[in-house]
């Protein structure tokens, strides 16, 4: 297909071939053998990527041992690529308003409660909020309503949000995630300096997204699918991707999934630079027990997984929607990014500070189940040997796209993302941290240091650590 026949036409998701594949492998896994599926794995562990048929063989493995290779080898690739870095980020709710009537969100035009949209000084209030727990990357989030949430407002709160400061914090990079688009509206949104573009798919399957949008602009299967292409067309170059499993098969939504990046691949040379996997959680109106395409930890765990090994250079995104318990699994088997400390509430995290005017009763979009604090979290990792990560980097030097992928796929981008690491992880202990977190992550510093591939590098790394500690900030190589 074409680039400009993909700006509309989402016939690059082919139902009837991911369904061949999955019947196939289905008739085929009943009496599978543990050998093939090994040697499938054993091939991904050179970070080269699954086809469909391979990841949809993986996918419906019920083997314990096999599971149990497929999770050490997501593992390895998770850190041949990046380490054991975790890169956080918090998602900001500016508006509650919407015109669709999503069967599976809070924020449906047939729930009844009273909306709103914030103002730029309530903005004001909850970067402060973020700003004094440390973030330096968001997730815009709201509601689609043309009126009451355009692009306007959009922009203004992009602009507000980077002229704020706390104290030594300020949000480095924002990621919007909003309603498909024209290329003209993406142009603006680059101009606008947004980090990546993301929008959630929810089901690739198009009888299930009928079902699931049954009124309102986000019904356009084909609009809402190649959003991407357009954004990528009026060039962000990182794009975000997801599924909300839970609304139809897992392993028909995994499979599409990986052919939309493929599609992406296909048309501009470079892949969606995030994946996320949030399922179905409970929200006003959504009665869980209506779904019966529920996914289980452990299938999502599988998941994690087979993603990781599909497309290893990718970031695998999990949010505070997964119990902490599962979380700490899901660290280990890909994920690289993740939310904390967040808030679904518009307004919700001054209102949490108590430096909020907002006080509202209106529900959350979803319920979170990980409500932990970042410090805590980041507590967790620690012990744990992961190294948390504020970094910004790469976006504000022009590593995005395909500039990124030629330095992860030859191993240099160590060489930047590592120390880039430690020192807005150095930024964090010394400007946010409690006393007992300060004390683990000074010995977390110390034991990542030595991972820095370059010893030139490492040097220069101790001196800007250094330099932090006199008082300087936003150090990065």
């Amino acid at each position: 297909m074409k680039r400009e026949d993909a700006l509309f036409d989402a016939s690059f998701i082919d139902e009837d071939q991911i369904n061949r594949i999955l019947a196939k492998t289905r008739r085929e896994s009943v009496s599978s053998a543990p050998a093939p599926l090994l040697a499938i794995i054993d091939r991904a562990r050179e970070a080269q990527g699954l086809s469909l048929e391979d990841a949809a063989k993986l996918l419906f493995c019920e083997d314990e041992a096999v599971l149990g290779e497929l999770f050490r080898a997501a593992n390895a690739i998770k850190q041949k690529i990046y380490g054991r870095r975790m890169v956080f980020f918090a998602p900001l709710y500016l508006s509650s308003f919407c015109v669709n009537n999503c069967l599976y969100c809070g924020y449906r035009r047939d729930n009844k409660f009273e909306r709103h949209r914030l103002t730029m000084d309530e903005i004001k209030a909850e970067i402060r909020a973020l700003e004094r727990m440390g973030h330096k990357r968001l997730a815009l989030e709201c509601g689609e309503d043309p009126r009451e949430c355009d692009l306007d407002y959009l922009e203004e709160a992009i602009s507000t949000i980077y002229g704020v400061r706390e104290g030594n914090g300020r949000i480095r990079r924002v990621n919007v995630n909003i309603a498909a688009t024209d290329v003209e509206n993406y142009r603006r949104l680059k101009k606008a300096q947004i980090g990546t573009y993301i929008l959630f798919q929810e089901t690739y399957h198009r009888e299930t997204y009928r079902k699931m949008h049954p009124s309102g602009p986000k019904r356009d299967y084909d609009y809402h699918t190649t959003a991407h292409h357009r954004a990528m067309s009026a060039g962000i170059d990182d794009v975000g991707l997801g599924v909300l499993f839970g609304l139809y098969d897992y392993h028909f939504e995994a499979l599409a999934l990986l052919r939309h990046a493929q599609a992406l691949e296909e048309s501009f040379g470079v892949g969606p630079h995030t994946l996320s996997v949030p399922r179905l959680r409970p929200a006003e109106g959504v009665d869980l027990q209506t779904f019966p395409h529920l996914v289980a930890d452990r299938d999502l765990k599988k998941i994690v997984a087979v993603l990781r090994l599909a497309v290893p250079y990718t970031g695998l995104i999990i949010s505070t929607r997964e119990e902490p318990a599962l979380r700490d699994e899901l660290f280990s088997l890909g994920i690289s990014q993740l939310s904390a400390g967040s808030s679904t509430d518009v307004g919700g995290y001054a209102s949490a500070s108590g430096n909020g005017a907002l006080r509202s009763s209106a529900p959350p979009q979803f319920h979170l189940s990980d409500r932990r604090p970042p410090d805590e979290v980041i507590a967790d990792l620690c012990r744990k040997d992961f190294l948390p990560s504020f970094c910004t980097a790469c976006y504000r030097q022009g590593r995005t796209g395909d500039h990124f992928m030629p330095l992860a796929k030859d191993g240099s981008i160590q060489n930047m993302c590592q120390p880039n690491a430690i020192l807005t992880f150095k930024e964090y202990l010394l400007d946010y941290a409690s006393p007992e977190v300060r004390s683990l992550g000074e010995k977390t510093i110390t034991q990542h240091l030595a991972l820095i591939p370059s010893a030139r590098t490492r040097v220069e790394t101790e001196s800007r650590l250094e330099r932090l500690t006199q008082g300087e900030r936003d150090l990065y190589f």
